[in-house]
């Protein structure tokens, strides 16, 4: 048996096809963990989504920020944007089972000592902390009151800081742009949303969110995704997948038994 992590794969199936091929991956013994953002941008999102809903529990996933936008942009809440490309998704004759699953996926997953998520955490928080926090917005975008919770993604924040008394839809939406936008942020944990750029770019007083030297969930081994610029990136506790497949790079996988990688070149 084996367990890989995959980066962000954006609706480019057929390099998730070549990679699994070239992994020999089998749904009957081994499992594939997906960092999130399966869909948009790329050629194939209702493909991608099919294939990992299809492969049951041999495939686990956390949500990314496309995903959740294919799920506000699916409910009615928001338009779509000109660079989406989901719209194959939205008019399956299946959107209405893979949108319900697709809302039914967690932000943090935690198993024998990993925790899969799709950006990042910030300094000042625990891993039971993360955890429970991101529970909180699993249990309100599983429930039937999560329409308030998406459309408030859009809106612009009032706080680049999070504070422990925050409550209700505020409190949510702080969480959910944690853990799917998060890349740098300050020793306190001021975060910079808008910045995409190399790790060697960030503005003065900022470092990527695993750098923060006070950083409270230092000792997890965590696997993320969601910074294309950043790359491949591994160390002993950090394995960062996205290795930029919608961009025309590659497409990574990294078995966790013994963190051999793999990786399939991506068509832009």
């Amino acid at each position: 048996m084996a367990t890989y992590a995959i980066g962000d794969v954006q609706g480019c199936f057929s390099s998730l096809e070549k990679l699994v091929e070239t992994i020999r991956f089998d749904p009957g013994t081994d499992q594939l963990w997906f960092v999130g953002d399966l869909v948009n941008r790329g050629p194939d999102s209702v493909s991608v989504l099919r294939y990992v809903k299809g492969l049951g529990p041999a495939a686990v996933t956390v949500l990314g920020n496309h995903d959740l936008h294919l799920l506000a942009v699916g409910a009615g809440l928001v338009p779509p944007r000109q660079k989406d490309t989901f719209q194959d998704v939205l008019h399956a004759p299946d959107r209405d089972d893979l949108l319900e699953w697709l809302r039914r996926q967690p932000l943090l997953r935690q198993s024998d000592g990993l925790i899969l998520l799709h950006a990042g955490l910030l300094p000042q928080w625990t891993v039971d902390q993360a955890a429970g926090y991101a529970a909180e917005v699993e249990h309100c975008l599983q429930s039937d009151e999560y329409h308030a919770f998406l459309q408030a993604l859009y809106e612009d924040p009032t706080s680049t800081h999070w504070r422990d008394e925050l409550a209700g839809v505020p409190r949510l939406v702080m969480i959910t742009r944690v853990l799917t936008r998060l890349r740098i942020c300050s020793m306190t944990g001021e975060m910079n949303l808008s910045f995409k750029q190399a790790p060697s770019e960030a503005p003065g007083g900022f470092f990527p969110w695993f750098e923060v030297p006070v950083r409270k969930s230092a000792h997890a081994t965590i696997i993320c995704g969601h910074w294309a610029a950043l790359g491949l990136y591994l160390t002993p506790t950090i394995m960062a997948v996205d290795s930029g497949c919608v961009w025309g790079r590659q497409l990574t996988a990294v078995r966790l038994e013994d963190r051999r990688v793999y990786q399939t070149a991506c068509p832009r």
